[in-house]
């Protein structure tokens, strides 16, 4: 048996269904904020959640990147690559010229 659907605002069909429980309190909250913003309670809660949403992953994916860097910048400082003689010329040039 085919289920309802519904389209979106940006054209999308809307397929699926999430429920949640809420107290009178949270659910008059919930519908003044859709109304003082001109929306369906529907639309600002979707909104809403799909926005929490990407700022966790993007907080999530920060964190990753930021253990990931603080790893890598301790390895370095542990284990340094050996000077080699480019690195050697590059140090006296710089120094000629800076007159260090």
């Amino acid at each position: 048996m085919p289920t309802a659907a519904s389209k979106s605002t940006g054209g999308r069909i809307r397929a699926e269904r999430l429920e949640a429980r809420v107290t009178a309190e949270q659910k008059k909250l919930i519908e003044r904020a859709a109304a003082l913003q001109g929306r369906s309670v529907t639309d600002f809660v979707l909104t809403s959640v799909q926005d929490a949403a990407h700022r966790a992953i993007e907080e999530h994916h920060r964190l990753s990147l930021s253990v990931r860097d603080s790893e890598a910048f301790v390895d370095a400082l542990l284990n340094p690559i050996p000077v080699n003689d480019r690195l050697r010329d590059t140090v006296r040039r710089y120094r000629a010229k800076a007159g260090v």
